[in-house]
């Protein structure tokens, strides 16, 4: 029989698995062919092949196979756990974006165990259990083999009828699941638990709370050590900790998920605004500022009151009921009402940089990376139809100019109309193609979901990647068609009719306080000049220099920098180790032969010392340096360039 791969025919005896296929052409590596995607279908690597199927093999490099690597290792941590610990019972266990991890009840759990636990899956491992998938007769048999464990149980009864149920043995372990899986468990070189903690079953603090273990595993130890150094450098970046350290924001008991943004932090805050309020300028929009409390009537419209609001903070005035925005977008709809409209004023670009209020679970919150409290940077752009290309491919313009500015390489996905949906095929067809021929003009490779659109239409996805090599998904380009039918918006057309407009939610950012704290980690608190929140600190070597110092200072902040005097009793070396840590971009000393020749001895943050100069070269070089918004200091390209 013959299948196709890559675009090749590859004739195969009859009865063949993919496993089979994978075994002719050499891809035996512990990082290769890990499952089959065969016709569309990703499958286990025994599956038996037709003749004429279309087959891919999944390797490790492959988002699926990474997925696909990282549950079966959580398999084989659940059957470590269980051979040491008869008595508990997991729950579940899905792969993560980086690792996997599982969850059990019934289990106490330290770091002191993390060894011995590492060591017997190793054995499970070693003994190189080929995992197999087992369906089950429905139901009443996918119960009664999982009956003395209550949690699996309720799985199974969630199930809809006629659903195929499946799952899979290892040895003696046997465990509800999907798949696929590994083709065997000696494909997995490296295992490493990372942590534990606490979660509450389907992340509902009204039910029980379990053990939580993560883990990560790699088909090869060198993947491992590289990994066990990444999450080394990520520790030093935390932005929970150097936030703190920099006095840039803090968090309080009297207000969880509610950050506190220091003066330190106003800078950079102020800096992410003017940016983007610059950018908005150039690009012809307008901005608003709605109200942080709307009425019920307002969210029942949008439909926020009947499907989010658990996450939102309600209350009654004067027996009215009223919720504090979770979005903006309702409030803005109600601005475009606020007045009639027609098809010369459109497109109609309208920002906003909107507070609001969603309830997350305590145990969700991060940081500024999951808060309830929050700023994003919104737009809504009102147009034709035939408007969409043109404005997609501005706002991918203003993406591409804000992330480029902090050094963010990014990518886009499209994704396209989800099973449940709203609005016809013709609207939808119209709105993806909109997005599609803008990101086919923009020229820049992108990745299409199928099916993982809003209900209520297409969107584009940005992802970032910082210097650690770490993805953040920040903003997005979101087609809307319900709001402005539920909000019944018209503008007069060329044709003297009413029409409804297109809408585009718009977020760079994102959310800003989640990007402040990505800021943070990506530069590991070393900003650039223009967004540092302590730009120049002037250091004395005696008590006599202090008035010159401030003199310096002086002329450093009618240049429009910020610039403070450390003329503290410290040592010199203290006191530049202390602007060091607080990292401040340039440290200027000054001492007896500064003052005679009015001059300024300059070190930069890096510790590199670049001696005696003239203020106003010092000042004309840092001017060039923040107008270009420059990630590098002007002074380490003139090192580069001698």
């Amino acid at each position: 029989m013959l299948v196709r791969i890559n675009k090749q025919e590859i004739e195969l005896p009859e009865g063949s698995s993919a496993k089979d296929l994978a075994e002719k052409l050499n891809l035996r590596g512990p990082d290769q062919s890990l499952a089959a995607k065969i016709n569309g279908v990703m499958r286990d690597l025994s599956t038996l092949l037709k003749n004429g199927d279309e087959v891919e093999l999944i390797h490790f490099e492959d988002p699926q196979g990474k997925e696909i690597y990282w549950h079966t290792s959580a398999h084989v941590l659940a059957q470590a756990i269980l051979r040491l610990f008869p008595n508990a019972k997991p729950t579940i266990g899905p792969p993560i974006e980086q690792g996997f991890y599982y969850d059990f009840a019934n289990l106490m759990v330290s770091d002191e165990d993390f060894e011995k636990i590492e060591k017997e899956a190793q054995k499970i491992i070693d003994e190189n259990y080929r995992p197999e998938r087992n369906v089950l007769k429905g139901k009443k048999e996918a119960l009664e083999k999982f009956k003395d464990n209550p949690y699996k149980r309720e799985l199974i009864e969630g199930f809809k009828d006629g659903e195929e149920i499946s799952a899979y043995s290892q040895g003696e372990f046997f465990d509800l699941c999907r798949g696929p899986h590994l083709p065997n468990l000696g494909k997995i070189k490296a295992f490493k638990i990372l942590k534990t903690s606490g979660a509450y079953w389907k992340g509902d603090s009204n039910r029980e709370m379990l053990t939580r273990i993560y883990a990560i595993s790699f088909p090869d130890r060198k993947l491992l050590k590289e990994y066990l150094h990444f999450l080394e450098e990520a520790k030093k970046r935390d932005h929970k900790i150097i936030g703190p350290k920099l006095d840039l924001f803090s968090l309080k008991e009297e207000g969880p998920g509610m950050p506190f943004i220091h003066p330190k932090g106003m800078i950079i805050w102020n800096r992410l605004i003017g940016f983007l309020r610059q950018l908005h300028d150039k690009a012809s929009y307008v901005e608003i500022k709605t109200p942080q409390i709307l009425s019920q009537t307002l969210w029942e419209t949008s439909g926020h009151w009947f499907h989010y609001r658990e996450n939102m903070y309600t209350f009654s005035i004067e027996e009215r009921h009223y919720a504090i925005k979770p979005m903006n977008c309702p409030g803005c709809m109600l601005y475009y009402k606020s007045q009639a409209h027609s098809y010369r004023e459109l497109p109609l670009r309208v920002a906003e940089i909107g507070h609001v209020h969603r309830h997350e679970a305590s145990g969700a919150l991060s940081g500024l990376f999951r808060v309830r409290s929050f700023h994003q940077d919104d737009a809504h752009l009102f147009m034709r139809p035939s408007d969409i290309k043109h404005e997609i491919m501005s706002v991918i313009g203003l993406v591409d100019e804000i992330y480029s500015t902090f050094g963010l390489p990014y990518r886009l996905e499209l994704s396209t109309r989800p099973e449940k949906s709203i609005g016809s095929d013709h609207d939808w067809e119209i709105a993806i193609a909109g997005l599609k021929d803008a990101l086919d003009a923009w020229g820049q490779p992108y990745r299409i979901n199928e099916g993982d659109g809003a209900f209520y239409g297409p969107k584009i996805d940005i992802h970032i990647k910082d210097t650690l090599g770490r993805s953040w998904q920040c903003g997005t380009i979101q087609l809307d068609m319900a709001l402005p039918e539920k909000f019944q918006l018209e503008y007069m057309d060329s044709d003297g009719q009413l029409k409804r407009p297109v809408m585009i939610h718009r977020a760079l950012f994102g959310s800003i306080e989640r990007f402040m704290g990505i800021l943070i980690e990506h530069f590991a608190g070393k900003f650039p000049l223009w967004i540092s929140p302590r730009q120049v600190c002037v250091i004395t070597v005696a008590d006599r220099h202090q008035e010159y110092a401030h003199q310096i200072a002086s002329e450093i902040k009618k240049a429009g920098f910020l610039c403070d005097v450390d003329d503290t009793s410290e040592s010199v070396n203290k006191k530049i180790r202390n602007a060091q840590l607080l990292q401040y971009n340039y440290m200027l000393t000054v001492g007896d032969k500064e003052f005679e020749k009015r001059t300024i001895n300059l070190r930069t943050r890096d510790n590199i010392v670049h001696g005696e100069l003239e203020l106003k070269d010092f000042i004309s070089t840092i001017e060039k340096e923040s107008a270009t918004k420059s990630l590098t200091s002007a002074y380490a390209k003139e090192e580069a360039n001698a």
